[in-house]
């Protein structure tokens, strides 16, 4: 109805998953790769956690275009079937003939035959599962079983699991650690930030033939923004009925009017983002009060290099923005977000002029503890100045690299862990240093929002598949950790 008002070719925010509008941003291309990656060269079952509208089954789709020809998906998007039908549901997609009245014994055998041939064709077998919060506890422990199909040492069928933040609730009980820990990659997809809603709404629009200027005000992404809370199914319906309102108007771009009725229609206005304003302005303001003493956390709680690491917590691999660790001290001021401005070309270099020699400004010596952004929370800046200065100084030439590094170069990752885990990032880092020579690994330090990371990567490859190959020439001790490749847009 309003395609031809605004100049598009098709819907751009329908909540129907569609593959063409997959929008790679936040940590959703980042996902997708290792996704594809785990699939490739993991044998545990994979996990993918996210909120309700966070765009998990998009993903999966995705995933499934993107798998190489040897892998063989099967789906099920119902996962509320009993372990039999369940049984029946994977047979079916593998072209396997069972009658309705076969038992699950007789079936399990022919799945097993299937997954055999197929094996020896040099095909590998991936289920996903969709809504896996939702599975009867037998049907998942039926899929623990499955897990266990060998042959000659070899995992005939891999699994993936999509579902709610129940899912961890489920996995956590105690009849369920059998499943839980064959669990080797999990994965969350974390809310839009601001930024990324108004990117994703950009990219939505042009994959749907805009070509014009921005069609919505910053006031009106804002408004969405604050309203959806993240969720990119709330986007899609919001920025629909923003369009349409434009349309009723008889107006060429969305405003926050028509932003601020789409939200008046909708069921998400209301106190909740209110609340979650306050709670980050508490956090924020609670990260200024405790930047006063943490001189003394930096001097107070010196890391024991010879204590053994402790194992740090499974991995959750997100798309956190890295640390940026000052090399000198600077004064601190209050945080101001600037309005976004168009960037002039600059003026010609005509001549080059040698500035005059320096004579009264010294630079001051660095300080024992580096000095912290205020954006940072006091429990992360706690942790940066428990590490040692050869971590600290490290942590600084990694920020360097990511800031002159193209976007589209790979590294590998080589672990994360809790940023309270010091020790062992220390001890890990030492490791692979010893390991890597004559090279050695580098370290970022990052908040998610959730929880706070400290990530251990190596390398600098021009493509996936150079870091992929450089993975299969690491250390035994160092491929021990299921390293995999990232590209470096993700840490900016």
């Amino acid at each position: 109805m309003y395609l031809d008002h605004f100049g598009l070719i098709a819907v751009p925010f329908r909540i129907t998953p569609r593959t063409e509008f997959f929008f790679a941003g936040a940590n959703r291309g980042a996902t997708l790769d290792a996704l594809i990656y785990a699939i490739r060269h993991d044998e545990g079952i994979i996990k993918v956690s996210g909120e309700v509208g966070s765009g998990k089954t998009l993903l999966c789709r995705v995933l499934m275009e993107h798998l190489t020809p040897h892998v063989v998906p099967v789906y099920l998007a119902n996962p509320s079937l009993s372990r039999e039908d369940t049984l029946f549901a994977i047979a079916d997609d593998l072209g396997l003939k069972i009658i309705s009245s076969a038992r699950a014994g007789a079936v399990l055998r022919s799945l097993q035959r299937k997954l055999v041939q197929l094996h020896k064709q040099g095909r590998r077998v991936v289920v996903l599962i969709d809504e896996a919060h939702a599975m009867p506890i037998d049907t998942l422990e039926e899929i623990r079983l499955l897990s266990n199909l060998e042959a000659n040492q070899q995992k005939l069928l891999q699994l993936a699991l999509f579902g709610q933040p129940e899912l961890d609730e489920i996995l956590a009980r105690p009849d369920m650690r059998q499943l839980k820990e064959r669990i080797t990659q999990s994965f969350t997809l974390e809310p839009l930030s601001p930024d990324d809603i108004a990117k994703y709404i950009d990219f939505r629009l042009r994959t749907a033939g805009y070509r014009g200027p921005p069609l919505f005000s910053l006031k009106a992404i804002e408004l969405i923004a604050d309203a959806s809370l993240g969720l990119a199914r709330r986007v899609n319906i919001l920025a629909e009925k923003s369009l349409l309102a434009a349309f009723a108007a008889g107006v060429p771009r969305v405003s926050s009017k028509e932003a601020a009725a789409a939200i008046r229609e909708s069921e998400y206005h209301g106190p909740r983002p209110l609340l979650y304003r306050l709670a980050a302005a508490t956090v924020i303001s609670a990260a200024v009060v405790f930047l006063a003493f943490l001189g003394f956390l930096a001097t107070a709680y010196l890391p024991d290099r010879h204590a053994a690491p402790t194992p740090p917590a499974t991995v959750v691999f997100e798309e956190p923005k890295p640390i940026a660790i000052a090399v000198a001290p600077v004064p601190m001021a209050a945080a101001v977000t600037p309005e976004p401005a168009a960037i002039a070309a600059p003026e010609p270099v005509t001549a080059a002029v040698a500035p005059e020699p320096v004579t009264a400004a010294v630079a001051p010596e660095p300080p024992t503890a580096p000095a912290v952004d205020p954006a940072i929370t006091p429990a992360l800046a706690a942790a940066i100045a428990q590490l040692n200065p050869q971590t600290r100084e490290r942590l600084r030439e990694t920020q360097q690299w990511i800031a002159t590094t193209e976007n589209d170069h790979w590294f590998i990752q080589l672990a994360i862990t809790g940023a309270q885990q010091t020790e062992y990032a220390q001890n890990y880092l030492e490791m692979a240093d010893r390991l890597l020579q004559p090279e050695h690994a580098k370290l970022y330090a990052a908040d998610t929002g959730k929880d706070r990371r400290i990530g251990i990567i190596y390398g600098d490859f021009p493509t996936m598949a150079a870091a992929s190959t450089a993975i299969g020439r690491l250390p035994p001790e160092l491929r021990s950790g299921n390293p995999f490749p990232r590209q470096v847009v993700r840490l900016k």
